[in-house]
C-alpha cells in the first residue's frame, strides 16, 4: 500500500492506493479538510482484453520493419499505430543520445497544469523506488512538462507525441481519455522495448477537457497487464485533479471579488473575464453589443495568454494592425497607437511595452460607443483573469427603464429579417399575421408592433364585443388563432370582407390541419404574414437573451452569469419550447441557485447539460437515452439515485453518457 499526501495552495489531497485480488486496484481520494477537494472513488482498472505474448509481438515487430506482413494476430490498433509511426517517418533505431531539442514555451493552461502538478508529483516521485522508473508529465500536446526517475535525463523524453516517438501508453490514453498501457515492443522505438508504461489523462474537474496525462514507467514485465504502476498513476492524476479544481474555485473567487470591487468603485459597467468565465454587470451589457463583448474577450484572452508582457504588442499588432498602449500612455497620447485623428472605429488594443504595466487601455471596433480599462487581476504569482471598466465615447447610450421587449433580443440574421419584415408591415394599420412555435416571441413581437392593442386570448374565451372594438379602429391582438370557436373565426371572415384594412394582428402556431372556416381566414392573412424563427434556428442570440430575460436581480446583487461550457451547452440544445422553456430555466436557477459566481454546466438540467447526441443513435440507443435522461430528472440529477432506479452500476450510467457523446 502507498500513502501520499500532497498539499499544496489551497488544497489537501490524501490518497491511498490498495493492492486488491487478482491485480485489480483502486484509487480512492479522502475527504479534505480544505475547501475546493473532492472526495470519492475516482476509478477501478479494469483487466483489458487479452493479447499476445511479449515473444510474438517482438517477432511480429521485425517483421513489420523489415517490410514483411504482419501475422493475424498482432493486435489491430498496435499494428495500425506502428503504421502511423511509418507514415509520420519516426526512426526506430534513434539513440538516447539524440540532442536535445528546444522545448517551446508553456502557454498559460499548461503552466497552471504544471504549478498545480509539481508538488503533488514531488511527494509521489518516492513511490517509484530505485531502478528504472519513472513518472511523467505531459500536456495535451504530449509535451514533457515534467519528469522524475530515469526520464528525468532521457533526450527522447522531451515529446511524446506519436509523430515524435511512435506509439506509446501516453498517446494512447489521450486518445481514449482512458487509462492506457504499452508494453516492450508494442513500442516503435528500438529503446523501449524493455519498457512498460501505464498513462492515465488529467481531466479538468469542471468541464472533463484532457489536460495532459501522468505516466508510470517501469522495466518490462514478463506479462504484460496489469501495469504494477497503474494504482500510482491513476492516483497521481486524481491527486493533481483535486489540486486543479481547488486552484480553479480559488481564482473564481478572487476574480469574483475583483469585479464587485470594481461595481463599488466605478459603477455598474464592468466586465471580468478569464478565457473561461464572464461577468458582466447590467450596466455593461446595456452599453456593449455583443459583437464589442466578443472582441473585448478577445483582446482580454491574449492579454491573459501573454501575462501582459511586451510580446503583447506584436500579437495585437497582428491582429488589428495597431500597437499596444498601456492605459497611462493612451491617456496622455503619447507612444506608439493611433495617430492623431484616427477615427475611433479601428481596433486599438492597449497593451504593453513595460512589463509593470497591469492596467490597458481599449478601444473596442464596429462602433461600439464605449472604451474598457482592462486591469489584470494576478493571484499566487499568475495573471488568472481582468476587469474592464467600460466608459462611453463619443454618443451615449441612453437607459432605457424598460429594456427592449424579451423576444426582441437578438442579432441573428432570421431574427433579424423577421422583426424587420414585421416593422415594416406595420406601419401601415392592415392586419397581420405572426406564425411561429410556441414560445418563439409572437405576442411580445405583436405588442410591440401595436400602440396600446386590446389582447384576447383565444385559448381562453370567446371574443364577444372585441370584435366590436377592431371595427371602430382599435387595435385588437388575437393570441392563439388556432384555438377560435367556430363561430368567432366566421365573424372574422366577414369582417374582413367587408373592412380588409382593420387593425388586427393575429398570432398562429402550427399544429393540427386548420379546419376550412379557419383555413380561409389563414390564406386572407398570408399576404401580410411573417414566419419567427425557432431559437434553435437562432443559437448566437442566446448570450444576448440572457441578461434580458426575467427575474431582475436584486438591488446591490450582481446579475446571473454563465460559464462559457454553460453557454456553449445551452446554443446546443433544440429548446422545443423555445424563448418561453429558456425563460422556466433562467428563472428556476434565479430562484433556486445557492452558489456564487458564474452558472456551471453542472448546474443546468441534464437534457441541457448533456446536448443532443454527437453521433446518430440507433432505435434502442436513442430510446436508452431517453430513458436515462428521464431517471436523472426524476432524481434531480442525483446519478447514484438514477442508477439505481434503473437496475444498473452507476460506472455504467456515466459510461453509456459518454458513449452518446463519443
Amino acid at each position: 500500500m502507498a500513502h501520499v499526501l500532497g498539499t499544496h495552495g489551497y488544497a489537501a489531497v490524501e490518497v491511498f492506493v490498495h493492492e486488491g485480488e487478482r491485480g485489480a486496484a483502486r484509487a480512492v481520494v479522502a475527504d479534505s479538510t480544505a475547501p475546493g477537494t473532492v472526495s470519492g472513488v475516482v476509478t477501478t482498472t479494469e483487466h483489458p482484453s487479452v493479447r499476445p505474448g511479449l515473444a510474438a509481438l517482438r517477432r511480429a515487430r521485425e517483421l513489420f520493419l523489415t517490410g514483411h506482413e504482419l501475422p493475424d494476430d498482432v493486435p489491430a490498433d498496435v499494428a495500425a499505430a506502428w503504421k502511423r509511426a511509418r507514415f509520420f517517418g519516426v526512426r526506430h533505431d534513434v539513440t538516447d543520445s539524440a540532442p536535445e531539442a528546444p522545448r517551446p514555451p508553456a502557454r498559460p493552461a499548461e503552466s497552471a497544469l504544471l504549478t498545480a502538478a509539481r508538488p503533488v508529483l514531488e511527494r509521489i516521485a518516492p513511490a517509484l523506488g530505485t531502478g528504472q522508473g519513472a513518472l511523467v508529465l505531459t500536456d495535451e500536446r504530449l509535451r514533457v512538462l515534467w519528469a522524475a526517475g530515469c526520464a528525468a535525463d532521457d533526450a527522447r523524453c522531451r515529446d511524446l507525441s506519436e509523430q515524435e516517438v511512435g506509439h506509446n501508453s501516453a498517446a494512447l490514453a489521450l486518445h481514449t481519455r482512458r487509462r492506457a498501457e504499452v508494453h516492450g515492443p508494442e513500442h516503435f522505438l528500438d529503446l523501449w522495448q524493455d519498457v512498460s508504461a501505464v498513462s492515465v489523462p488529467v481531466l479538468a474537474p469542471e468541464t472533463g477537457q484532457t489536460l495532459g496525462t501522468v505516466t508510470v514507467a517501469s522495466e518490462l514485465r514478463t506479462e504484460c497487464t496489469p501495469h504494477p504502476g497503474a494504482p500510482l498513476a491513476e492516483a497521481a492524476a486524481s491527486a493533481v485533479e483535486a489540486e486543479l479544481l481547488a486552484r480553479s474555485r480559488a481564482a473564481e473567487r478572487v476574480l469574483l471579488d475583483a469585479y464587485l470591487r470594481a461595481v463599488r468603485e466605478h459603477g455598474h459597467a464592468v466586465v471580468a473575464l478569464d478565457g473561461r468565465n464572464r461577468l458582466v454587470s447590467e450596466a455593461a451589457g446595456q452599453l456593449l453589443s455583443p459583437e464589442g463583448l466578443e472582441a473585448l474577450e478577445r483582446t482580454t484572452v491574449a492579454l491573459l495568454r501573454d501575462g501582459g508582457r511586451s510580446e503583447a504588442r506584436r500579437e495585437f499588432e497582428g491582429d488589428s494592425g495597431t500597437a499596444a498602449r498601456p492605459a497611462e500612455e493612451a491617456a496622455s497620447g503619447t507612444g506608439a497607437g493611433t495617430a492623431p485623428g484616427k477615427d475611433n472605429d479601428s481596433a486599438a488594443v492597449a497593451g504593453s511595452a513595460s512589463s509593470s504595466s497591469s492596467s490597458y487601455r481599449v478601444e473596442l471596433p464596429d462602433g461600439a460607443d464605449c472604451s474598457a480599462t482592462v486591469a489584470l487581476v494576478p493571484h499566487l504569482g499568475s495573471v488568472i483573469g481582468a476587469v474592464a471598466v467600460l466608459e462611453p465615447v463619443g454618443r451615449v447610450p441612453v437607459a432605457s427603464a424598460g429594456r427592449t421587449a424579451v423576444a426582441l433580443a437578438g442579432r441573428s440574421v432570421p431574427w433579424r429579417h423577421a422583426v424587420g419584415r414585421a416593422t415594416e408591415l406595420a406601419l401601415t394599420p392592415e392586419p397581420l399575421l405572426l406564425v411561429g412555435e410556441r414560445g418563439t416571441g409572437k405576442t411580445s413581437l405583436a405588442r410591440e408592433l401595436a400602440a396600446r392593442p386590446l389582447v384576447v386570448d383565444a385559448a381562453e374565451g370567446e371574443l364577444g364585443a372585441e370584435i366590436g372594438g377592431l371595427a371602430d379602429g382599435h387595435p385588437l391582438l388575437i393570441r392563439h388563432v388556432e384555438r377560435l370557436a367556430q363561430p368567432d373565426v366566421a365573424a372574422l371572415n366577414s369582417l374582413l370582407d367587408t373592412r380588409p384594412g382593420v387593425p388586427l394582428l393575429v398570432t398562429y402556431t402550427p399544429g393540427a390541419p386548420p379546419g376550412p372556416c379557419l383555413q380561409r381566414l389563414l390564406d386572407t392573412l398570408a399576404a401580410r404574414s411573417v414566419t419567427l424563427p425557432a431559437l434553435r434556428e437562432r443559437p448566437e442570440d442566446i448570450r444576448e437573451l440572457l441578461p434580458a430575460l426575467p427575474p431582475r436581480p436584486a438591488p446591490g446583487q450582481p446579475p446571473l452569469t454563465w460559464t462559457l461550457d454553460a453557454l456553449r451547452a445551452l446554443e446546443q440544445h433544440p429548446w422545443p419550447g423555445n424563448v418561453t422553456e429558456l425563460t422556466h430555466l433562467v428563472r428556476a436557477l434565479a430562484e433556486t441557485r445557492r452558489a456564487t459566481g458564474p452558472v456551471r454546466r453542472t448546474e443546468l438540467p441534464d437534457p441541457v447539460r448533456e446536448g443532443p447526441a454527437t453521433r446518430p443513435l440507433s432505435p434502442m440507443e436513442h430510446a436508452e437515452r431517453t430513458t436515462i435522461l428521464e431517471a436523472l430528472r426524476l432524481h434531480g440529477g442525483n446519478k447514484a439515485r438514477a442508477a439505481a432506479a434503473l437496475g444498473i452500476a452507476r460506472a455504467t450510467l456515466y459510461r453509456k453518457l459518454r458513449g452518446y457523446r463519443d
